[in-house]
This record gives C-alpha cells, sequence and structure tokens, in this order.
C-alpha cells in the first residue's frame, strides 16, 4: 500500500523505521508538527519524525492545522492507501479522515478502551497496573474510540518509569503496526467495536500533578514520581524552590520520618510519607544538574528534620 505516516516525536521514529523497512509498503509522505523552538537557545528545531523522513528522502508535511486546504489538497493528490499515525499531536478532522482508502490507523499505548487519551502508558504505571500493552485501531471522530485491529500486551515491571515503558512499547508497537498494514492490505484483518466496559481516561500530565504529595502512601508516591520520568518530572519544594525528582526506593522498615520529613545520613536520604519512607535517588536543583540525593544534601548543608514539600 500507498502510506503517509503521521507522527511527530522520537517515540514515533521506531514505527516509521518499521514501515520503511516493510517490503510491501511504500512510505511516499509523512505528516508531523511544525519546527518548534527547543533548548536553551530556544532555536527552530524540526520534530524527529521529520529529520529521520529527511534522511530517508521522503516528502514531509508539516500543516500548523491538518485542516488546512493547502495540506487537504497536497493529501489527495498523494492519495494514499493508509495512513498509520504514532503520536501525531493534533486531532484530525473528518475531511482529512476521509481521504485515504483504508483511513488512518492509530498505534495507541495501551490496552484499549483502557486509558484513551495524551498519556497512556503515564497513567498506567501511576495507576499501578501490571500489564499493558499497545493497540492499533481505526481513527474516527471520537477519542480513540475506533475499531480495533490488533493488540500486544507488555508487562509492567516494578521499576519502570514511563520512559523505560515507553520505549518497549514504541519497539513492540512498530511490529504491530507493520502487520497491521499488512493484514488490511490482506483483507483479512478486520477491525472489532470497543467494548463498552472499562473505558478509563489519561489527559495529559501537567507540571502541576506531577507535584509530589508526602502526605500519600510511599507506594502512590513511588508510582507517581516513576509515571513522570522523564516528563514532564516529579517535584517537590525545598526552601521555596522546586526540587526535581528521580525515581525513589521503598524503605518500609523506616517508619520514623513524619510526611516530607528528611532523615540525612552520609550517604543517604530518606523523606517520610504517609505510610513509611522513600530513599531518594537523584535530585536536581532549580538550574543546575542532575545529582544524587547525598550530594545534594551536603552541598545545601540540610540536615535532618527538614521538610520537603509546601
Amino acid at each position: 500500500m500507498r502510506l503517509v505516516f503521521a507522527g511527530t516525536p522520537e517515540v514515533a521514529v521506531p514505527a516509521l523505521d518499521a514501515l520503511l523497512a516493510s517490503d510491501r509498503h511504500e512510505v511516499v509522505a509523512v505528516v508531523t508538527r511544525p519546527d518548534a523552538t527547543a533548548g536553551r537557545g530556544r532555536k527552530m528545531l524540526a520534530s524527529p519524525v521529520a529529520e529521520r523522513a529527511a534522511e530517508a528522502g521522503i516528502e514531509v508535511l508539516k500543516p500548523a492545522r491538518p485542516r488546512d486546504e493547502d495540506f487537504l489538497a497536497r493529501l489527495r493528490e498523494i492519495a494514499p492507501d493508509a495512513c498509520p499515525v504514532v503520536a501525531y499531536g493534533a486531532l484530525l478532522p473528518k475531511v482529512a479522515l476521509d481521504v485515504p482508502a483504508h483511513g488512518w490507523i492509530n498505534l495507541h499505548f495501551s490496552l484499549l478502551p483502557a486509558w484513551r487519551g495524551a498519556a497512556p502508558v503515564q497513567h498506567a504505571v501511576m495507576a499501578g497496573d501490571e500489564v499493558t500493552g499497545a493497540s492499533t485501531f481505526l481513527i474516527e471522530q471520537g477519542l480513540d474510540s475506533g475499531p480495533v485491529y490488533g493488540v500486544l500486551t507488555e508487562e509492567i515491571r516494578p521499576t519502570d518509569t514511563s520512559g523505560d515503558l515507553l520505549t518497549r512499547l514504541a519497539v513492540g508497537g512498530a511490529g504491530l503496526l507493520v502487520a497491521t498494514m499488512d493484514g488490511i492490505e490482506d483483507g483479512r484483518l478486520v477491525a472489532r467495536e470497543q467494548p463498552a466496559d472499562g473505558i478509563t481516561l489519561a489527559p495529559k500530565i501537567t507540571v502541576e500533578d506531577a507535584a509530589v504529595d508526602w502526605n500519600a502512601p510511599a507506594l502512590r508516591v513511588d508510582r507517581l514520581i516513576r509515571g513522570c520520568t522523564p516528563a514532564p518530572g516529579a517535584w517537590t519544594l525545598t526552601g521555596g524552590e522546586r526540587l526535581k525528582l528521580g525515581p525513589v526506593t521503598l524503605a518500609p522498615d523506616r517508619t520514623d520520618l513524619a510526611p516530607g520529613e528528611l532523615g540525612v545520613a552520609k550517604n543517604t536520604v530518606h523523606v517520610g510519607t504517609g505510610s513509611h519512607a522513600v530513599l531518594l535517588g537523584e535530585v536536581q536543583p532549580q538550574g543546575k544538574k542532575r545529582m544524587a540525593a547525598a550530594d545534594w544534601a551536603r552541598g545545601v548543608r540540610i540536615a535532618s528534620g527538614s521538610r520537603l514539600g509546601a
């Protein structure tokens, strides 16, 4: 089939690579979000998908909005058979959805109908799910509500961050997306409606959502931090400034610290929660690099009994 691939971030690149390597399909163009500023220099940078497509010599379309008439006209000229999608990042209007004969097929990183929305992996980790996966489905006007072509499952490990899990799902999901394209071309793959039960939503995680509540049980604190790693990054307050937090280790034997209270030793920093303490890993003070929590405590001369949080 002639394909137009839609995607934007790094997590979409494995799927693009897998489709480029397929001997059954031809990726004739990609659709991605416009260049955006990034880094301290605030330079305009192309998306990872745009960069990969340019390397492969493929046409790159960067509409400000997918309903722009210039974009729609070019899409009709290309006349793709199908448009596979991975984390494109913009809502597709019906006028665009109607262009390819087989529609737009999305690779979504959850077992639909669980975790519909922008941040399925983060929410799965934060909720303490033991298993998640990826689904390919036909995009319709509803939020991730279209009929499903195929799924794969993936165990969520006790120490997984959302970044760890998303990396594995991106690789496994790439194979699922290619298999879905193969099945659609063969006419042997039929999309099935999602169950009406088990729907959960996964809205985007904001910086405010990533603030640690030390009154919560340690397990919830651990899941929040892992779910927000690497983005948007969990944080707490110390001395009125934000302190970013890397993954922590549960310390069930340490129950002498109040929520937010620090227990500082030569090589360790514990923090109390609503249940038992956690051991801090890496932290990042404002304007500085990541460092071991013990090095941070030594550098700012924080003593046991000090508090984190509001």
